[in-house]
């Protein structure tokens, strides 16, 4: 079994940690054992919360790891100059224009706060698509009307054929958000299919947005996107059983360069993190730990 083409899609809105090591070293280690290229494609289009630092500590912590990128920016320069999603958006907004044509969005002027009075799990439960708002209307989202969604076929790693229907978390997912630009579940797809990525590493934490892109996919006539091969791997949580999240603190692995860290020391914490028996010093050694 050969894949072509795999990434590292890391949004720069923090200093990455642990998990994301974790997540980029099986994404390597997955790609080794499959022939795959490796795909760098930096996340920017938050323009809020993007900081050029958050995107050379990218690019330094990928040299940490040892992790050669095969195509994409080199450095924070390419990046910001060929590389960023801002080069992309002609190719977003012509999705975003096919959807409206069909007529598959609604808007939304819903609030987060608003979200959770209704429904304190955050759920969105369609609120806005009886009230038959403009599109063109000024601060509205655009959401997919997803009630009538059906069953999606998807191929989970290694070689697993899954069906599923989308999960409350994805119900009526955001593809434009409120300030214009496109949303994450639409950039994500597209930029997957624009590259031609076939093997998609990720946290089960996104297991509902590999759901909304795939019936998004399915509702824009890109079906070969059903054809990917998804692998969710668990989530690492720190040493008190706490997630993980971007921080400036001890669980950055900017932190750890700044103390002295090498990369064999990121493996034995990796290794704890994990609860494995034997201590991890290597890639060599943490990749002959993964069932892959």
């Amino acid at each position: 079994m050969n894949f072509e083409l795999t990434r590292i899609a890391p949004t720069p809105s923090g200093y990455l940690h642990l998990g994301n090591a974790y997540s980029f070293l099986l994404t390597k280690a997955l790609a080794q054992k499959h022939g795959a290229k490796i795909l760098l494609r930096i996340d920017d289009l938050d323009r809020d919360r993007y900081r050029s630092e958050y995107v050379q500590d990218i690019f330094d912590t990928l040299d940490f790891l040892e992790i050669q990128i095969d195509q994409g920016p080199k450095n924070l320069l390419d990046m910001e100059s060929t590389w960023s999603q801002v080069h992309r958006l002609p190719i977003y907004t012509e999705a975003l224009e096919q959807l409206k044509q069909k007529r598959l969005t609604f808007a939304c002027t819903c609030t987060r706060s608003q979200i959770l009075q209704i429904d304190p799990t955050g759920v969105y439960l369609g609120q806005c698509l009886d009230r038959r708002l403009s599109l063109d209307r000024e601060q509205v989202a655009w959401r997919i009307n997803t009630l009538d969604a059906d069953f999606l076929q998807f191929q989970e790693y290694p070689k697993q054929a899954k069906s599923s229907i989308l999960p409350e978390e994805a119900t009526c997912y955001v593809v434009r958000k409120k300030d214009g630009l496109p949303a994450y579940q639409l950039c994500s797809l597209i930029d997957d299919l624009h590259f031609g990525v076939d093997l998609i590493v990720r946290g089960q934490d996104l297991y509902p947005s590999t759901l909304a892109q795939l019936d998004l996919a399915r509702l824009l006539g890109k079906d070969a996107f059903a054809q990917t091969t998804f692998y969710h791997h668990p989530l690492l949580k720190s040493l008190d059983q706490k997630k993980l999240s971007k921080s400036a603190g001890s669980n950055s692995i900017q932190t750890l360069r700044e103390e002295g860290k090498t990369l064999a020391d990121l493996f034995l914490l990796l290794g704890k993190s994990l609860g494995l028996k034997e201590e991890l010093r290597s890639f060599e050694e943490f990749n002959q730990s993964l069932a892959l």
